[in-house]
């Protein structure tokens, strides 16, 4: 069984000696499957067990677990070596579509070149050899289109041999909003841009549902295992109507997930507790947690504005650049007498059109897309902020059930004092280590009788 990574980034945040509630909060994973995890990772990278006199375990880690691990699974190292090559492949896939961009507009303006210069020869040719201006010629009136250099001054040549500066494009994104100078050194290059452009830069959304359940689990050790149904909604979508609301059936999910068990008060009124998630390795303090669940609006583009406005002329001039070219190549005339470049010209010249419209199409879809899903996005949000609201008026019926709810509320830190039992140790070892308390505590006793 393969380790699952997000107890190895659980096992790694919480300093190697954790419970199966510490885990499970941490990375809001579904109790069952926290302890499976933990179990065949103890196994696995030669983690020991501690138990309580009470009857708790606690699981002690080494420090070096994933090397350990990593010796152990080829699918481990595997996956790492994967990473680091698609780390590599995903950079230039990005800057692939600013390279062909700019690869098509070279190859449509070189053959509109060749073509006019063409085009024009020959009539010179015709009037020079018929002695006399030929009316009945056909002119071909075309802007000139000259190449300079100094177009692509913003493009930087020597950045694209470092694969590693998608590592560096990575910590960007993480760090984007703590950096005092955002427009600056966090701005991605223009051929990064290109692909933002066209396709946006993911779902801000992605780890949603990771975010959700960890949410919930700080609200429920932050109130040390035992809550009501109104202080987890405003981090639930779908929260029912009618007899489920009444009757909270949403909390469901959470009571399942965290092996929760529901508590009735004299009054009628329903708590919720949540005895795995009371018990930890060492003791617990307030974590910061957001009032609700709020989503991320979806952005068009992580590109500036001058980027943006700089792909969308290139788009453009390529687009304008297709239709023209196309234009010239409808004259057989002038194309049987060119071979070689042109011709080539001539056979791609649909993927040339097709790119260009979809350039500039596939950008004016997804700005209407976007829109679309930050509506949503932003109803969802509105709603998890009402419950948000409704709990902080509390009532007299909610400040009841709060109440209710401290009774069953407790913590409990297992020591290496409380152990009965680990696996650090032989069996011998640790009954003569429980010889020397039982001793130790006659002794006492002897001595209070003496005295």
């Amino acid at each position: 069984m393969t380790p699952n990574p997000a107890i190895m980034k659980a096992v790694d945040h919480l300093d190697y000696r954790v419970t199966l509630g510490d885990v499970a909060a941490q990375a809001g994973l579904d109790v069952k499957a926290a302890e499976q995890g933990l179990l065949a990772l103890a196994t696995d990278a030669g983690g020991h067990l501690q138990v309580s006199e009470s009857g708790e375990i606690v699981y002690l880690f080494p420090n070096n677990f994933r090397s350990v691990l990593r010796n152990k699974f080829w699918r481990l190292r595997l996956r790492e070596w994967w990473e680091k090559v698609w780390r590599i492949l995903f950079y230039l896939i990005r800057i692939s579509f600013g390279i062909l961009l700019i690869l098509s507009i070279i190859i449509i303006m070189a053959a509109i070149a060749i073509i006019v210069i063409s085009t024009n020869s020959s009539s010179e040719r015709n009037d020079s050899g018929g002695g006399e201006n030929n009316s009945n010629g056909t002119m071909v009136f075309l802007p000139r289109f000259g190449f300079n250099p100094y177009w692509f001054w913003w493009f930087d040549w020597g950045y694209y041999d470092k694969p590693y500066r998608y590592q560096h494009q990575k910590q960007r994104e993480r760090y984007r909003d703590k950096s005092p100078l955002p427009g600056k050194e966090n701005e991605m290059n223009f051929l990064e841009a290109i692909f933002s452009f066209l396709f946006g830069d993911g779902n801000p959304n992605y780890n949603l549902e990771e975010e959700r359940w960890q949410a919930i689990a700080t609200v429920i050790k932050n109130n040390q295992g035992a809550v009501v149904a109104e202080q987890i909604a405003p981090y639930l979508d779908d929260l029912s109507t009618g007899y489920a609301l009444e009757y909270e059936e949403y909390i469901l999910p959470a009571l399942t997930r965290f092996n929760g068990r529901p508590e009735v008060s004299p009054d009628g009124q329903i708590v919720y507790h949540f005895p795995e998630l009371q018990t930890t390795a060492k003791e617990w303090h307030s974590q910061p947690v957001s009032a609700y669940l709020k989503e991320k609006t979806w952005r068009f583009s992580e590109a500036n504005f001058g980027q943006i406005m700089l792909a969308i002329g290139l788009g453009a001039v390529n687009f304008v650049g297709a239709l023209v070219l196309g234009s010239l190549l409808e004259d057989d005339r002038v194309i049987d007498n060119m071979g070689g470049f042109i011709a080539f010209v001539e056979v791609i010249y649909p993927v040339l059109l097709a790119y260009g419209v979809s350039f500039l199409l596939l950008p004016f879809i997804r700005y209407f897309w976007v829109q679309w899903r930050n509506g949503k996005v932003e109803k969802r949000n509105q709603q998890r902020q009402n419950k948000a609201i409704a709990l902080n008026e509390v009532n007299n019926l909610l400040s009841q059930k709060i109440e209710y709810a401290r009774e069953f509320a407790k913590e409990r830190i297992i020591s290496n004092q409380d152990l009965a039992y680990t696996t650090e140790k032989s069996i011998l070892e640790q009954e003569a280590g429980q010889g020397d308390k039982v001793d130790a505590e006659w002794q006492r006793r002897l001595n209070q009788s003496d005295t």
